[in-house]
């Protein structure tokens, strides 16, 4: 059984071929620049240049993407976008005009693409199964896959008046309520909820770059994904009790995990936290203290508890490209490094939750990360 596993970041995309017939740790991967990192160098030439812009596809990651076309349009270049491309940058249409872009048609794109032979036109999409097929194809590799499972980080679509950290923090809570455990952040392609608009895109995106129908896609946050894949290392996994914190590029989360799922969470933006601060909220966390306020006033997400018995603070699992942070921790912190590779635990957790969501698969899943003896890669050759 094969499974591509692709976990898209601010800073990478994390890929991993998981393969049954393959011990765990021979399974191939790879760790690339994310796609708004590659859309933000393609821009950023273009404003050296003084090209203007057209940019169609669909709702992606922002960030460093967002930043380079807002200091596009903030030199006088001139960015046209059409508005599933543009809600990349902010849900309010309004706010992404006021950034200098002017919103489009799909109709008056493609007349802008035909009749504006300067323009540099960009297609915006968090997944290009194509690529990554011929990355895998340039060293020798055929992608014949049994599925596909791709982690991006969804904010959802708020209401106009609505903060989006207190919808995406609404959005968690249900989840939790509904399917206490952390595959409850996954869904198959034809299962994502409305308002999860980013997810609904990779599917979308998936389509539009050559996966074929016939190949089951699933969707999935990515923290959720990080924190599942960091259970998977046996310090972090065996414990019956345990906090995971996953200190990503832009946004920091922590789950407290116990015998009946999830017990607590919250989220917080990387940015705003050093070690004091980042030990303070696990803390109170593992103390049951912590108060939605204590992160949502600091311009965080948010903060759920809901087991009010504190848990004792004797481990904390980290992972995360960021996770360097709590080096300088006063806790008692483990760097999860679940078969032996962090920047994989999202594809890992990935795999993990395929085993929940598709039954047929479990058994030969879990068996495999059970560390089931398997083939040599040259065995495939």
């Amino acid at each position: 059984m094969r499974i591509l596993a692709v976990d898209v970041g601010t800073g990478t995309q994390d890929i991993l071929l998981f393969d049954t017939d393959l011990q765990v740790e021979n399974c191939f991967k790879l760790v690339m620049p994310s796609p708004t990192m590659m859309i933000a160098r393609r821009v950023r030439a273009a404003t050296k240049r003084g090209q203007p812009l057209l940019l169609t596809g669909v709702t992606m990651g922002g960030g460093p993407s967002h930043w380079a076309v807002r200091d596009h349009a903030g030199a006088g270049h001139e960015v046209f976008a059409t508005p599933q491309a543009a809600r990349t940058f902010d849900d309010d249409l309004s706010n992404v005009q006021a950034m200098g872009v002017r919103v489009v048609s799909e109709d008056e794109a493609a007349a802008l693409a035909r009749s504006r032979p300067d323009l540099l036109h960009l297609t915006l999409h968090d997944f290009d199964y194509g690529m990554i097929r011929r990355a895998f194809e340039a060293f020798g590799l055929e992608l014949k896959l049994d599925g596909v499972a791709v982690a991006v980080f969804d904010h959802g679509a708020a209401p106009p008046g609505i903060s989006d950290r207190q919808f995406r923090f609404d959005y968690l809570d249900e989840r939790i309520r509904a399917h206490n455990r952390l595959s409850a952040f996954a869904f198959p392609a034809d299962r994502i909820p409305e308002i999860m608009t980013r997810l609904q895109s990779v599917v979308t995106s998936a389509a539009a770059t050559g996966l074929s129908a016939d190949v089951p896609l699933m969707v999935m946050d990515t923290a959720p994904a990080a924190v599942l894949g960091a259970t998977l290392d046996p310090q972090v996994g065996g414990r019956e009790s345990v906090i995971i914190t996953n200190v990503g590029n832009f946004h920091t989360l922590a789950f407290r995990l116990g015998p009946a799922g999830i017990e607590g969470v919250f989220e917080h933006h990387t940015g705003f936290l050093d070690a004091p601060k980042l030990d303070g909220l696990l803390q109170a966390l593992a103390a049951s203290t912590l108060q939605h306020s204590d992160v949502f006033d600091d311009h965080g997400h948010g903060a759920l508890v809901y087991n009010p018995h504190p848990l004792p603070l004797d481990f904390v699992g980290v992972t995360g490209p960021r996770r360097s942070l709590m080096t300088r921790s006063a806790l008692p912190t483990y760097f999860a490094v679940p078969y032996g590779d962090m920047m994989i635990a999202g594809c890992f957790g990935l795999v993990r939750a395929w085993a929940d969501l598709y039954p047929d698969h479990r058994a030969a899943i879990l068996e495999s990360l059970g560390g089931a003896e398997r083939g040599a890669p040259w065995e495939l050759l």
